[in-house]
């Protein structure tokens, strides 16, 4: 449990009880990984070893998987999006929604905007991103850069996810937002299948450096959950095995979901800007 859980204020840290290792979910499509290895310019990212922090911590081995450079964009937010917005036009294209473009709508703080624009280009689809107060000139930029229309929203995240969410209700519009809420979930969850590519190349690397069994602790920042969803889902869908800890960070100005594990359910928390 957390140091100071009974306190009224959030708390700096809490831990699930040990049993928490014993819950498995179902595994992410394997399919998820052919369709990234067939886009054009994929390469797994690399995975460092740090030996100096390492020593720094009096641990054996640390690594960190560098996701600086995703598929030619500067985050792994391209893999949610590039499976995400595949899966919506492969259904539109069942549901003989072929006839125009459509135009895909998103809310975005900076990269999963711009991988949305760039897969929408690629697509021969249109692209309209928001964007709240406080995203970087360079970020917005870099997201028109891609063909799309952006509306900056002088709100926060959750604003500019709420006007993204109507204008998505417009003919030939979908929106394609990496948060989820009761009634829109299906996409959100292709989302993170689509991370799960991330977790398999990890499995693969660890490997090849001689950690066969995988690792014992993995440490993974929130933000709005996505990231944090794929890797829960990877380490805890094995049916047997080594389970590794599972270690989540996020800003004390947006500790959601370390409230919402105090508090044993969701629940919306007041947030501040962060520099993430």
């Amino acid at each position: 449990m957390s140091d100071n859980a009974s306190s009224p204020h959030a708390p700096r840290w809490f831990a699930q009880s040990g049993a928490a290792r014993t819950w498995r979910c179902a595994p992410a499509p394997r399919q998820v990984r052919d369709f990234h290895a067939a886009l054009t310019g994929y390469s797994p990212t690399p995975l460092t070893e740090l030996p100096s922090l390492a020593a720094e911590l009096r641990i054996g081995r640390v690594f960190v998987k560098d996701e600086s450079c995703r598929l030619g964009l500067p985050a792994f937010k391209a893999l949610g999006a590039s499976w995400a917005v595949h899966r919506t036009l492969a259904e539109r294209a069942a549901n003989g929604e072929r006839r125009g473009r459509a135009t895909l709508v998103t809310a975005t703080d900076g990269n999963h905007g711009r991988a949305v624009a760039r897969m929408a280009h690629l697509l021969g689809q249109e692209a309209h991103v928001f964007v709240p107060r406080g995203v970087h000139r360079q970020a917005v930029a870099a997201i028109a850069a891609e063909r799309a229309e952006v509306t900056e929203v002088p709100g926060d995240y959750d604003d500019a996810v709420r006007l993204a969410a109507a204008a998505a209700a417009g003919p030939d519009a979908v929106l394609v937002q990496d948060t989820a809420w009761p009634g829109y979930e299906r996409i959100p969850g292709w989302i993170v299948e689509g991370y799960s590519t991330l977790c398999a190349e990890i499995d693969e690397q660890l490997a090849a450096a001689g950690v066969a069994e995988g690792p014992d602790l993995v440490s993974v920042p929130v933000g709005v959950g996505s990231l944090a969803q794929a890797v829960v889902t990877h380490y805890r869908s094995r049916p047997s095995g080594h389970a590794p800890a599972l270690l989540s960070v996020e800003p004390d100005a947006a500790a959601c979901v370390l409230r919402s594990l105090v508090l044993g359910r969701p629940v919306t928390v007041e947030t501040g800007e962060t520099t993430m």
